[in-house]
């Protein structure tokens, strides 16, 4: 069902590319959540439990499989916006126990792919190049957007202290809490291979040195390019250590709404 995002995130804009993960996706979740609202109210939660925990699982396992190996920077982000749908598809099959990191983690995610996406762009405009064949060495070549790439991977593959990191955390322990100890083995399984895959060819771009055959551009880091990125990263930090009051008050009512809807 997300046979179209690679082609489409990896051949975009950085700017583009963070508005589809972080903007259209989000609000495609929440037509899906308004749909599992219905059915819970129609008696049918038990089959719809079932079928996004399938869909979400077998969303992870393909977008970790085919990060494996994968040579496009772009591109593999692509994937990692499949696996994070599968993410939220889990939290939303595991039900009440799980409602709150589900919905903590589409403002997460939101906000991690946007630091991900404009510094992928950047490294892109730098290099001329997308495929880490040609594109290495990115934090000596573009120090600010390089060094924000390789922080916005360990934020977006749940490791502490992000926000990423509370969410999934949160929807793992509504699996715990469910006593669903399969979905939780998988879950934390796919997110290891996700990490494995991920990381390779995020740690190829941004580490070694520039190759010697790449031709040179124009581009460099400068404030306007950075400062979104940086300002969007701080905020992926501050999440990870702190929920503001407003933001948690209302992801609280939000889940109370859809618990006594549903």
């Amino acid at each position: 069902m997300h046979s179209w995002k690679p082609d489409t995130y990896g051949e975009s804009p950085g700017l583009v590319g963070t508005i589809f993960a972080g903007g259209v996706t989000s609000a495609a979740f929440l037509a899906l959540l308004r749909v599992w609202q219905i059915l819970q109210a129609a008696g049918e939660g038990e089959f719809t439990s079932r079928m996004l925990l399938v869909m979400g699982i077998l969303s992870m396992a393909v977008a970790g499989l085919f990060m494996i190996g994968q040579r496009d920077f772009k591109r593999l982000l692509a994937y990692s916006s499949v696996e994070h749908m599968g993410i939220l598809a889990i939290g939303l099959g595991l039900g009440n126990a799980a409602l709150y990191g589900t919905i903590l983690h589409v403002v997460n995610n939101a906000l991690t792919k946007g630091v991900l996406f404009l510094s992928a762009g950047n490294i892109n405009r730098a290099y001329d190049s997308k495929n880490i064949d040609q594109v290495s060495g990115a934090i000596r070549r573009v120090p600010v957007s390089g060094t924000l790439f390789l922080l916005g991977f360990l934020a977006i593959t749940g490791s502490p202290p992000f926000a990423p990191f509370v969410s999934e955390f949160a929807i793992l322990n509504g699996a715990i809490g469910t006593g669903r100890f399969a979905v939780a083995a998988i879950y934390l399984s796919l997110l290891l291979l996700v990490f494995i895959g991920m990381g390779k060819t995020v740690l190829k771009t941004v580490q070694g040195r520039v190759p010697p055959t790449i031709s040179e551009t124009n581009y460099k880091d400068s404030f306007l390019t950075v400062a979104p990125i940086l300002a969007l990263m701080l905020l992926v930090l501050a999440l990870g250590v702190w929920i503001p009051e407003p933001l948690n008050r209302l992801i609280t009512e939000a889940v109370n709404f859809l618990e006594n809807k549903a």
